[in-house]
């Protein structure tokens, strides 16, 4: 790592312009690229037969509306000098619209502004996260006070309910038979391996005690992010499992709402998040119980979820064989083509793709009017080979996104651009604003 210009009386270091030629020469390095593989182009991706499905009409639609979430957030500096110190500002919102009122649009010359903001029903939920130098008074360090930020976010009302509720409502299977343990990796504060977290030994204010130190652990640190902080090196690293994870907690609080005021109507609404149904690094575990939920739903009410991916291999990979799929037809993924075509690498003769971070399935989905999605269906348990029969309820699914369709940016979807115009933070201006307000408020304390 180059020397940096502090004090503004010295020049950075910069990096050689020649170093490279060590590298071109190396015959370590040749020998290594030799045995690379690259993702497979259009034509060479041969399609099974009972890969390819045509997608249906469906004559009765039972989905009369979308709740569509999704989060943004920017990392800001409130101390540009040395030593520097940053934050992190999130924003995560619930937008739900009926199709009624999507239709009734279709059908206007002009649309009214009135009408427009039906589409736009959201619930935002703002989150500042210490990320680097930045510690909560009361606490000792960066990784306390990261523990301690995420509690108060869950523990804050949210129109007389609280994210921690649905929390422990996932976790211990509250919907169902409750379970009576969460094994939770260690102690975030003595690092005892596997603490058992007991169901009953919860407090009213949702912590237990650790049965070694004695010292305060939150029901929020199942999510293990602890695990992932550096007290020096800061809280970087967790910014984006902590969007994935709370955007998908936030789809389990509004099902658990749901389910206690009018659980009917559940079988009438398209859940649809913005990214993977999975969860990532340290809070890889919550996919398991969210995996229970799902089944539960379906066994016993019907579940219609959907997550979008927008970007990453299988996105660019689905635009690289748009042209050997027909309109309405779809792609079923799985171990040997995900292997095979899009990651290179090796099937994995034991496990499926994503069996220990998914809850769903992936499917290529090319629309009559040749828009190309990768949408993420829930399925019962994680398979190598995924059926059509396997994906509960994927014609109705399928026919809302072709319903959904946007025209404002390339293959989007009308509930998803909408939320993500409203949740999220442009560098510029939203960066620069948001760090004056951060320093400010913070100077004045």
């Amino acid at each position: 790592m180059a020397y940096l210009s502090k004090k503004g009386r010295r020049p950075a270091e910069w990096a050689s312009k020649s170093a490279h030629g060590h590298i071109i020469k190396d015959t370590t390095i040749q020998e290594f690229l030799k045995h690379c593989n690259l993702p497979k182009r259009a034509e060479d991706v041969s399609l099974a037969n009972d890969q390819l499905i045509d997608v249906q009409e469906i004559t009765n639609n039972p989905i009369q509306h979308v709740i569509a979430v999704d989060s943004g957030y920017t990392e800001v500096p409130v101390q540009v000098e040395f030593p520097t110190a940053t934050i992190c500002f999130f924003q995560f919102g619930a937008l739900i619209f009926s199709l009624e009122d999507l239709d009734s649009l279709e059908q206007q010359p002009f649309i009214d502004p009135e009408d427009m903001a039906k589409l736009k029903r959201i619930q935002r939920l703002k989150f500042t996260l210490p990320v680097r130098n930045v510690a909560l008074q009361g606490e000792a360090n960066l990784i306390n006070s990261v523990r301690r930020s995420v509690y108060n976010f869950f523990i804050q009302d949210i129109d007389g309910s609280n994210l921690i509720t649905t929390l422990k409502w996932l976790v211990f299977e509250e919907y169902s038979k409750p379970s009576l343990v969460w094994q939770l990796a260690n102690c975030p504060i003595c690092f005892t391996p596997r603490v058992q977290l007991q169901r009953q030994m919860i407090s009213k204010d949702y912590t237990f005690k650790c049965s070694q130190c004695g010292g305060e652990i939150f029901l929020t640190d199942v999510f293990r992010l602890h695990e992932a902080v550096d007290n020096e090196l800061g809280a970087g690293g967790i910014l984006g499992y902590v969007a994935t994870a709370f955007e998908q907690i936030i789809i389990a609080h509004l099902i658990r709402l749901i389910l206690e005021t009018k659980p009917n109507l559940l079988s009438h609404v398209l859940f649809i998040k913005d990214g993977p149904l999975a969860f990532f690094g340290q809070t890889a575990n919550l996919h398991k119980p969210m995996r229970a939920l799902v089944c539960y739903l379906l066994d016993n009410q019907n579940l219609f979820m959907a997550g979008l991916e927008k970007s990453g291999g299988f996105v660019e990979h689905a635009d690289e064989v748009s042209r050997v799929l027909n309109p309405g037809q779809i792609i079923l993924l799985d171990n040997e083509y995900i292997y095979k075509y899009i990651l290179p690498g090796k099937a994995d003769n034991q496990d499926a793709y994503g069996s220990t971070t998914y809850y769903a399935n992936k499917v290529i989905f090319k629309t009559k009017s040749e828009r190309m999605y990768v949408i993420n269906v829930p399925t019962r348990v994680m398979l190598q080979a995924p059926k059509e029969n396997d994906f509960p309820n994927l014609q109705t699914i399928l026919a809302n996104v072709e319903k959904l369709k946007c025209d404002m940016y390339d293959d989007a979807l009308i509930p998803v651009a909408l939320v993500n115009k409203l949740v999220s933070l442009a560098n510029h201006p939203s960066s620069k604003i948001l760090q004056k307000f951060a320093i400010g408020s913070m100077a004045n304390k």
